[in-house]
């Protein structure tokens, strides 16, 4: 169960985070790896990593918040490979801030970088997917996509998040006359470079204990059996599907 050899599997986001690190779990069941982002030099670290282990990996620099560039970026993966198996929506950006302070800027940023994003490219490569009749799209999208918080204020990325939960919802109403499938995973606090300093904090510490039931972030590589499980040919029978992998967060 759950072999990816000779799958064709597109991560946004695969410079760093999640993105890098679900693309590390596609590679240890042998997929194909299309590694997109903005920040090329890491995604040909990566790459380099990745194909010492036998992966086979393409570089795409994409920037997904232009629809002209997420076109492109497509073309070239539908090129090179002339399909698509899998998509991964994991790029995203927020700027935090409350609904009292928000500046338009702030909020027009985080939605483009984590809600309109995801349609761009779930459209271009959705149009390859149906050519095939086949396909598997996750979106990557958060807890907060379904719950409000007190630990800070960032309402644009909780609507953003939250909707990308309901785009994900009408993709798959939408798609599965193509065979295609599309769920979302809502992650909790993970640990990435960019998140560890907060996470370890003694404050932060306490918070997770008292409001996550497992009380502890979710560990590098915990999110990949819920990404690995959707994109099978196996869950050809679940779509439509909004994963919470939180360590309860959302359950209490």
């Amino acid at each position: 169960m759950f072999d990816f050899t000779n799958k064709v599997v597109v991560v946004s986001g695969a410079s760093s985070g999640l993105g890098a690190q679900m693309a590390k779990g596609f590679a240890e069941r042998g997929a194909k790896l299309v590694l997109m982002a903005r920040r090329v030099e890491r995604l040909e670290a990566l790459a380099e990593e990745l194909s010492a282990g036998g992966t086979e990996c393409l570089v795409v620099k994409c920037d997904v918040t232009d629809s002209a560039v997420v076109n492109e970026a497509a073309a070239t993966v539908e090129e090179k490979y002339g399909r698509v198996d899998v998509l991964l929506n994991v790029a995203g950006a927020a700027k935090n801030a409350g609904v009292l302070v928000m500046t338009d800027e702030e909020w027009d940023f985080t939605i483009d970088a984590d809600m309109t994003s995801v349609f761009y490219v779930t459209r271009a490569f959705a149009n390859i997917m149906k050519k095939q009749e086949y396909g598997r799209i996750i979106n990557i999208s958060s807890m907060y996509g379904l719950v409000g918080n007190t630990a800070i204020d960032t309402v644009a990325y909780h609507t953003a998040k939250g909707g990308v939960v309901n785009f994900t919802r009408a993709v798959a109403a939408e798609l599965a006359k193509y065979n295609i499938t599309c769920n979302a995973i809502c992650p909790g606090y993970f640990e990435t470079e960019l998140t560890t300093d907060v996470l370890n904090t003694d404050d932060f510490t306490a918070y997770m204990k008292a409001t996550v039931p497992l009380g502890r972030y979710g560990r590098s590589g915990e999110l990949n059996p819920g990404a690995i499980f959707l994109a099978s040919d196996e869950a050809a029978y679940v779509t439509g599907v909004i994963l919470p992998i939180d360590g309860g967060y959302t359950c209490v």
